[in-house]
């Protein structure tokens, strides 16, 4: 089964990925970490060459992605946005939408988010109308995924939820 978590910036993909994929040992892959693997430091790079290069490279992964028979994938925050991305994760796979209140994610940006190319350099109200301003366009396209789990909790909680959905066998808690 091929499974793709999608959800916007800081919302816990790659934690609750990688604790997924330790707990019920499926392969695991980042997108971001596979691109930043090929090009080196996402941010300079996205700088240098533009944001569109950056989705049409995040498309080029994912299409391989796409080719694999079981993958565990966690997507960039606007992977769902490029091209037909989500018309082919949905396709392909169950997609799974991190479902966290507009709040909680700003918290989340104001702590880690620093290094976010989309995010890069705002402040306070800078930051939340900038994060705002992405929910409005992306929300719509992540709420079409097959399922939509909360993830104000731990990594754990949410990978939890994930596998049972799944149907997926617990290794170790």
């Amino acid at each position: 089964m091929r499974v793709f978590i999608i959800g916007f910036m800081c919302s816990g993909k790659s934690a609750v990925g990688r604790e997924l994929a330790k707990l019920t040992g499926r392969r695991f892959t980042d997108i971001d970490r596979a691109i930043e693997h090929r090009i080196g430091p996402l941010l300079p790079w996205i700088q240098k060459h533009g944001e569109a290069a950056f989705r049409a490279m995040e498309t080029e992964v994912l299409g391989g992605l796409l080719q694999e028979d079981e993958v565990l994938v966690a997507c960039g925050g606007g992977t769902p946005m490029g091209a037909d991305n989500m018309d082919r994760m949905l396709t392909a796979g169950k997609v799974v939408y991190l479902d966290v209140a507009k709040p909680v994610l700003v918290e989340r940006a104001k702590r880690v988010g620093g290094d976010r190319p989309l995010l890069f350099g705002l402040k306070d109200a800078a930051l939340e109308t900038r994060i705002h301003e992405l929910l409005v366009v992306r929300e719509p396209v992540y709420r079409r995924a097959h399922w939509h789990v909360p993830a104000s909790g731990t990594p754990q909680e949410t990978a939890l939820v994930i596998a049972e959905l799944a149907g997926w066998r617990v290794h170790e808690r």
